[in-house]
């Protein structure tokens, strides 16, 4: 994301984009609402459905930063 949105990038190009070694995956969870009372249980869970689900993958997929897909949902 700071390598899409940086308009200073000279004459930098990315050698290498897709290496498992350079994942920086992202993943949702619920808090605990016997921990943290004030949690909205039903509408965190909503959240997490969508963002799991394929309307919600193709929304991740679809974010671009100048054009460039920024994210690659990997959702299964």
């Amino acid at each position: 994301g700071t390598w899409l949105a940086s308009q200073n990038r000279g004459d930098f190009k990315a050698l290498v984009e897709v290496d498992t070694g350079l994942l920086n995956l992202y993943g949702v969870i619920q808090v605990d609402p016997k921990r943290h009372h004030h949690v909205k249980v039903e509408a965190a869970q909503k959240l997490i459905d969508w963002l799991v689900s394929p309307t919600g993958q193709n929304a991740i997929a679809a974010f671009k930063i100048n054009g460039e897909q920024l994210f690659r949902p990997n959702a299964k």
